[in-house]
């Protein structure tokens, strides 16, 4: 699964302009991760399809004129594009009006994690042939270290407790900070402090990455709530809220399966949740009896068997996004249409977008919909 690119442009539009023609193109983000020391690559697989928002099975969507986005107030299901501008609140800010600051963990020092990386085979096998056997997975312990940048809005008075959102797949691109900041000074959400930190190397199944965000358990928050921000607030003397209300998860792909993960198993430290082309499907690794279907069970059994929870989620999906044709349980668009389902039928407050000529964490879509999206999950905040 794909992150965001490192060098992601974002374009200046001024309230009310009209542009005289298209934006420059913001770059596609890059096919794969790259390959963790010891680790085999995946075969190339074919693109994904273009899906159609009104297939049969998908849920109804108000589709919106090009351009368009919902209002952060409002709940349900939305098509968006296919043209997709960059927010304002992108603009290129330099500096910031918050502090942003950068350390190093290594895995020496985590209890949680002290690392793996995939020996073979990816376990997909050939995307040619879905029905062919695929190979065993093996792995083996490897040292890594990641890099955790720590954003503190302007005002902060040290020591005083502060909400805060916690963001996976740390690249070295502020554009989750410069959001931040301009929306905070344009008081659209309330000042709060942003933990961004990279995974643990490699992707797929019997990856660190992989172990950290598509395990279904609580143990990624654990290890967030343990080890990262105990070290954020030591070395930045700032006072994480203990409040779920003023706690937000963050990802895209398995990083927002894992923010899932971190509000579902761990609702006592979490209750906002912001999803882009979220893996709600079978990649977990190893396997779980519990979960056997990995995250594709939180729309097939999870949500719709379990009591409402006080969660409030915001999910994109894009016509194009993963489509991995080996078995029933690794479409990322009709995962993300079952999840969308599953949360109406029980009444959580969630908007979802279907994004049209957009790819998986495509970052034309960021660019434009994350001020939307942090809009809607801090709305009914309260301290």
């Amino acid at each position: 699964m794909t992150r965001f690119p490192a060098t992601a442009m974002f374009i200046c539009l001024s309230a009310g302009a009209v542009m005289a023609q298209a934006p420059p193109q913001i770059p596609a983000p890059p096919a794969q991760f790259p390959a963790q020391a010891g680790a085999t690559q995946a075969p190339a697989r074919p693109p994904a399809p273009t899906r159609d928002p009104n297939s049969p099975g998908y849920v109804k969507a108000k589709e919106l004129a090009d351009g368009q986005l919902p209002a952060a107030t409002e709940n349900g299901n939305f098509i968006v594009g296919p043209t997709h501008n960059p927010g304002t609140e992108l603009a290129p800010k330099d500096p910031l009006d918050g502090k942003v600051s950068v350390f190093t963990m290594d895995s020496k020092d985590s209890k949680l994690y002290p690392g793996i990386a995939r020996q073979g085979p990816s376990g997909f096998g050939n995307p040619a042939d879905p029905a062919a056997p695929r190979p065993a997975i093996t792995v083996a312990p490897a040292p890594y270290s990641r890099k955790v940048a720590v954003y503190v809005p302007k005002g902060y008075v040290a020591g005083t407790e502060i909400p805060f959102l916690v963001a996976g797949d740390y690249r070295e691109d502020p554009w989750l900070f410069v959001a931040t900041d301009n929306l905070i000074a344009k008081k659209k959400i309330p000042p709060m402090v942003v933990v961004w930190l990279a995974n643990g190397g490699s992707d797929g199944q019997g990856s660190q990455r992989g172990l950290e965000y598509d395990t279904m358990s609580g143990k990624y928050a654990e290890f967030v709530e343990t080890e990262v921000l105990p070290l954020v607030e030591k070395q930045y003397n700032v006072k994480l809220t203990k409040n779920p209300e003023g706690r937000a998860a963050f990802g895209c792909s398995s990083g927002a399966a894992a923010a899932m993960s971190m509000a579902w198993y761990r609702t006592d430290l979490y209750h906002r949740v912001v999803s882009y082309s979220g893996t709600f499907v079978y990649q977990q690794w190893p396997p779980n009896p519990e979960t056997p279907h990995g995250a594709w069970d939180y729309h097939a059994t999870i949500i719709p068997n379990s009591p409402k929870k006080p969660l409030r989620i915001w999910m994109q999906v894009s016509d194009r996004d993963n489509y991995q044709n080996r078995d029933d349980y690794h479409d990322w668009v009709v995962a993300n249409e079952h999840m969308a389902q599953v949360l109406a039928d029980k009444g959580y407050p969630y908007q979802f977008l279907f994004t049209r000529n957009a790819g998986h964490c495509d970052a034309g879509v960021r660019s434009q919909t994350l001020p939307l999206a942090l809009e809607y999950i801090w709305q009914g905040y309260r301290k």
